[in-house]
């Protein structure tokens, strides 16, 4: 559920309570403030790295899902990290992309027949660069402690809706329930149904985001159902490109004019994934105006730059160096202020 103003008013008032060298708990407070206010703050957007922030300029620089890609990101200045939850044998949530570890780490097999203490042993590496690093698989709760109070952690749940509770318990037991985004695939009412159901589960200080996909959501309406039902302060938008079909022109009726109107009328950002997806055509997620077009093709205006035309204000990106730098660039950045 989406942070009430009363509870973003006692984060305010807990944040002056600290010493002055806490400056970037102030920063999770204004990007909360930001996320739930969108209305206010069209005009600033914002930034998630993909499995934390792992490429630039189409390489792979860093291992996905690491501590250290999540310190890089959180050096850039993105407002939030994304990353991927699986189990250990023993039921700690580690971070994971694959079912198997065969392609991001020293170790093969699959993750959920390791237990967390096989785990670290298993070193992860730089897909496509033979690199070993020194980090093994991170935890969950070790990603926690380096994102609070300085970034948003938008969960991927590689596990079953079932285990939501527990990783909100988990957040929340560190007290950091309020920088979580928690988010599924809605397309119909009893979708919705469900996943209210699951929310209360979940608890109301963890934020939920629909997930809206244009072959399943075909109209405005809709979205803005979806997001009522949660007070959703966004709405995770994705415009499905195949191979043999040009780029998208318009953007859909995810990004239309009536979509853009019910955002405003329900104060939530569109949001626009660009990151690929291996062996798939270029922009996948983003009727074929992705990463790719952005920084193979150099031409970031015709991807990240024309989905800002209409109307998104949050970009997914496996680029966010890149992207942070252009938006700075072309005014799409409002600074934050850190001199607490």
């Amino acid at each position: 559920m989406r942070f009430t103003a009363l509870f973003l008013s006692v984060l305010v008032c807990a944040l002056f309570a600290l010493p002055a060298q806490s400056s970037d708990i102030d920063r999770t407070v204004q990007i909360l403030d930001r996320l739930n206010r969108a209305n206010d703050w069209r005009s600033h957007i914002m930034v998630v790295a993909h499995r934390t922030g792992w490429k630039e300029n189409g390489r792979i620089v860093r291992a996905e899902n690491s501590l250290d890609a999540m310190r890089n990101a959180i050096a850039l200045g993105a407002e939030m990290i994304e990353l991927d939850v699986r189990k250990s044998a023993d039921g700690v949530f580690v971070l994971m992309h694959d079912d198997f570890l065969d392609r991001t780490t020293t170790c093969r097999g699959e993750t959920k027949t390791k237990t967390l203490a096989e785990l670290k042993t298993c070193r992860l590496v730089i897909e496509g660069q033979a690199i070993v690093t020194d980090e093994t698989v991170p935890t969950l709760k070790e990603a926690f402690a380096i994102a609070k109070g300085k970034i948003i952690i938008n969960i991927d749940n590689k596990l079953t809706a079932a285990v939501l509770p527990e990783i909100a318990a988990e957040a929340r037991s560190l007290g950091m329930a309020g920088q979580i985004l928690i988010k599924e695939n809605l397309w119909n009412d009893r979708r919705i149904a469900d996943t209210r159901t699951l929310m209360k589960a979940v608890g109301s200080d963890v934020t939920f985001m629909p997930i809206l996909a244009d072959d399943a959501v075909h109209d405005a309406r809709f979205m803005g159902q979806a997001t009522d039902a949660f007070d959703a302060p966004a709405a995770e938008l994705v415009n499905w490109h195949a191979g043999d079909t040009p780029m998208t022109l318009d953007g859909g009726v995810l990004f239309s004019a009536k979509a853009r109107a019910t955002a405003a009328r329900g104060n939530w950002h569109l949001w626009v994934n660009t990151y690929p997806i291996v062996n798939r055509a270029p922009g996948m997620l983003a009727g074929g105006r992705g990463d790719e077009r952005a920084v193979l093709d150099g031409k970031p205006e015709e991807s990240w730059g024309f989905w800002i035309d209409r109307g998104a204000t949050i970009i997914q990106t496996d680029e966010p160096k890149a992207l942070i730098a252009w938006l700075e660039e072309n005014g799409y950045r409002i600074p934050y202020d850190l001199t607490n």
